[in-house]
């Protein structure tokens, strides 16, 4: 039961992954045409959660089915779907604290963390006292970034389940995120001791390795990690940064690629190449697209958006590049290079209009520097009365 509520969690922190494409060198022997029983193939979750529709207008106000249906459209992946039938259920019994739960758990589902935690209260106070809950709770804090919350969440959790795997692997990344290294790698590793054939905890365990700059133990999860899932893009780019930390970049780059096959958000790889081809001194045509991309998901990557800049404004892509260079200046309030290059450009950007869109001049002032005297002050001529 802990492994199957640690997978359904693990999927939150996963991202999409696509399957990696095979060629096939050569056509597979024929086989005779067989006729497969449909209904032994079409029992997926949400097959099964519109099998309940007849049984549910027949009997409208069961909850219990109201129930089920909402948690196969959870594990379907429709949290709208499976919101409206709990909330059908609550409108018939305001009581039920399982109600709640699930409420809980489709909100969180669509991100609406506040409300989420608000449900799982409610869950409480009717007497739902599963380890499921405080895990639930502890998940949906770290998400919002309330990592005393979730810590204390994860350890009512862990009271009640000493041996749960997902409030371990959630402890440590609480405590990662808190730069409490030495704590986040025991729960990690506590994680992993309960549930060796994770794949997320080996990525967490590979990336956190990386980031404290010990590749050697990284490679180590990260090739565990690709055994068990060799389309994680996560994985591959984890592989990819311990190869260009122990001095094998190109290798490096080979993985980055291949993270970005797999899994498109993979924005820290998009962010390696470019910092690769920007060092290589490749055309500023290669850098933008994945400086575009890295910066959608992280706006803080370091000289990510300068480097954006600068490749826009070579490539003539001047509305762009003087977008980035504003806001380098709303991040870096002051910088006189970045203020003067975002006046600069939006000179260049006003000359390739028409005439008339043409905004009036704006002129430059670069602050002089104090002066090292004081200026002698100007007397005034004396006035004399006039005629005279």
């Amino acid at each position: 039961m802990a492994a199957s509520v640690f997978t359904k969690l693990m999927r939150r922190w996963l991202l999409g992954s696509l399957p990696l494409l095979a060629a096939c060198h050569a056509t597979p022997p024929e086989r005779p045409d067989t006729f497969v029983n449909l209904a032994t193939v079409q029992s997926g979750p949400r097959v099964q959660a519109d099998e309940l529709d007849g049984a549910i207008r027949q009997q409208p106000q069961n909850t219990a089915l109201l129930a089920r249906r909402a948690t196969l459209r959870l594990a379907a992946g429709q949290p709208t779907a499976a919101l409206r039938d709990v909330e059908a259920a609550l409108e018939i019994d305001d009581q039920e604290g399982e109600l709640y739960f699930l409420q809980a758990r489709a909100l969180r589902a669509l991100g609406r963390l506040p409300q989420a935690l608000a449900a799982a209260r409610q869950a409480a106070d009717k007497g739902f006292n599963s380890p499921e809950l405080p895990l639930l709770e502890g998940e949906t804090h770290l998400a919002a970034r309330q990592y005393d919350a979730a810590l204390e969440s994860l350890d009512r959790t862990l009271r009640l389940d000493p041996n749960q795997p997902a409030a371990l692997f959630y402890k440590g990344l609480a405590y990662a995120a808190t730069a409490d290294t030495a704590q986040a790698l025991d729960y990690l590793q506590a994680a992993r001791a309960r549930d060796p054939h994770q794949p997320e905890i080996l990525h967490q365990l590979a990336f956190l390795l990386n980031a404290y700059r010990v590749p050697a133990e990284a490679a180590t999860y990260a090739t565990q990690g690709l055994r068990l899932d060799s389309t994680s893009g996560a994985l591959a780019y984890d592989y990819g940064r311990q190869l260009e930390l122990l001095g094998r970049p190109d290798s490096a780059l080979r993985y980055y690629r291949r993270a970005l096959r797999l899994d498109t958000t993979q924005y820290r790889a998009d962010y390696r190449l470019a910092l690769a081809a920007g060092t290589q001194g490749r055309r500023p045509a290669v850098l933008i697209p994945h400086l575009q991309r890295a910066l959608r998901r992280n706006p803080r990557l370091p000289q990510a958006r300068a480097l954006l800049a600068e490749a826009l404004e070579a490539q003539q892509r001047l509305p762009e590049a003087l977008a980035q260079y504003r806001l380098l200046v709303a991040e870096n309030p002051g910088n006189q290079h970045w203020t003067y290059k975002a006046w600069k450009t939006s000179g260049q950007v006003q000359a390739l209009l028409l005439d008339s869109l043409r905004t009036s001049p704006r002129y430059y002032y670069h602050r002089p520097a104090p002066a090292t005297r004081p200026v002698e002050a100007v007397r005034p001529l004396p006035m004399r009365p006039l005629g005279q």
